[in-house]
């Protein structure tokens, strides 16, 4: 019998074209308004990307898996301990709206799994607000907001 690794699932609708939305994940100069302090590349340009968390003092390396010019990012990292695979899915509503679908999955079924895909569950509902308010109004939540 295989192990079915956990996973978590969440969205959120952002009022913005899918374009933009895709430039927001994929550009680090984007993403520092509302997820990064800094990022050694963009997620579509090839090749394994580092980003930075000054505020917390936390360092990542991101591998992107596949790119789809606005409606797919992917990426491997070990945000949380394990190798596990991030999806951005970008579904064009119309009327300038975009939903943003973000799936998260590699956790073993066991207490400590559990735990890390609870706390990943946190972190992406948090930073799709960020990214929301970021887009929509020009506000950068995350600023000041961390607590050591």
């Amino acid at each position: 019998m295989s192990e079915t690794l956990l996973k978590v699932e969440t969205q959120m609708k952002i009022a913005k074209d899918p374009a933009l939305v895709f430039e927001a994940i994929v550009n680090p100069a984007q993403m520092a308004g509302y997820f990064i302090s800094s990022g050694s590349a963009r997620l579509d340009a090839g090749g394994e990307v580092t980003w930075e968390w000054h505020d917390v003092g936390g360092q990542l390396n991101v591998m992107p898996q596949t790119i789809e010019k606005d409606r797919l990012i992917s990426f491997l990292w070990l945000a949380s301990g394990s190798e596990a695979l991030v999806t951005f899915t970008l579904e064009d509503l119309g009327d300038n709206t975009t939903l943003v679908k973000l799936r998260e999955s590699g956790w073993p079924p066991d207490e400590e799994g559990i735990a890390r895909c609870l706390q990943q569950m946190q972190g992406w509902v948090h930073m799709l607000c960020c990214m929301k308010a970021y887009l929509e109004h020009g506000i950068n939540l995350r600023s000041g907001g961390v607590v050591k």
